[in-house]
């Protein structure tokens, strides 16, 4: 069980850092077809080295254009793509990714009729998806495990996905690093939240003192 320490840190970690890149990229994250594709997207877009806000502001920019489904994007032109890539701040990148993400519609499109359930379903491991989802062009080992700590939450085939960013925030916060000591510590809806800010705390020391501030402050009270 839990100590109260315990709890409180998890209580202000999540309330304070707990915000998903789903979310941050307004997507409502359900086990349908149409988000988990713009999970897909975002992860494809986060494996670049470039900063995760200018990746959420450019997958809100291309879902506005029409890429909300791998149909959708496989009927965007190649140009409509970098036009939004750029708008998002993706310029760096823009031209080689948007042939990526046609191409990744197509094989989803092909390889899963459109639907990343038949790739779960087919993986059966955790280990598998993981090889599956870095099979896409564009997709590396960080986009994969973006995508695992994210569907967590709605594929609990996949849950607990305790990467080692996540255990070393986890670390850091005093939490336990474990897959069985992590998601002990929320529901398993809320696992997604919980490694979303484990993963802050992991690359930002001032996530840490915040959280420590603020649990100091809670038990002080």
């Amino acid at each position: 069980m839990a100590t109260r320490r315990v709890q409180t840190v998890v209580e202000v970690a999540l309330h304070r850092h707990g915000r998903t890149l789903a979310e941050e990229a307004g997507i409502t994250l359900r086990d349908t077809p149409a988000p988990l594709w713009q999970l897909l997207v975002l992860s494809l877009l986060l494996s670049a080295r470039i900063r995760s806000s200018i990746a959420v502001t450019t997958a809100r920019e291309l879902f506005r254009d029409g890429c909300r489904t791998p149909a959708g994007t496989a009927g965007t032109t190649w140009q409509q793509r970098v036009d939004a890539l750029g708008r998002g701040g993706y310029r760096r990148y823009d031209e080689r990714t948007s042939t990526q993400l046609g191409e990744l519609a197509q094989r989803v499109l092909g390889d899963h009729g459109g639907d990343l359930r038949r790739m779960r379903d087919r993986a059966g491991s955790v280990r598998s998806l993981e090889e599956s989802l870095r099979s896409f062009t564009g997709i590396g080992p960080a986009g994969a495990a973006i995508f695992c700590r994210e569907v967590q939450g709605v594929w609990p085939q996949v849950a607990p996905y305790v990467d080692d960013l996540v255990a070393e925030g986890a670390r850091r916060l005093g939490l336990p690093d474990s897959p069985a000591g992590l998601s002990g510590l929320v529901p398993p809806e809320d696992l997604p939240r919980l490694a979303a800010a484990c993963v802050r705390a992991a690359r930002d020391e001032a996530v840490v003192d915040d959280v420590r501030t603020a649990t100091a402050g809670r038990n002080d009270a």
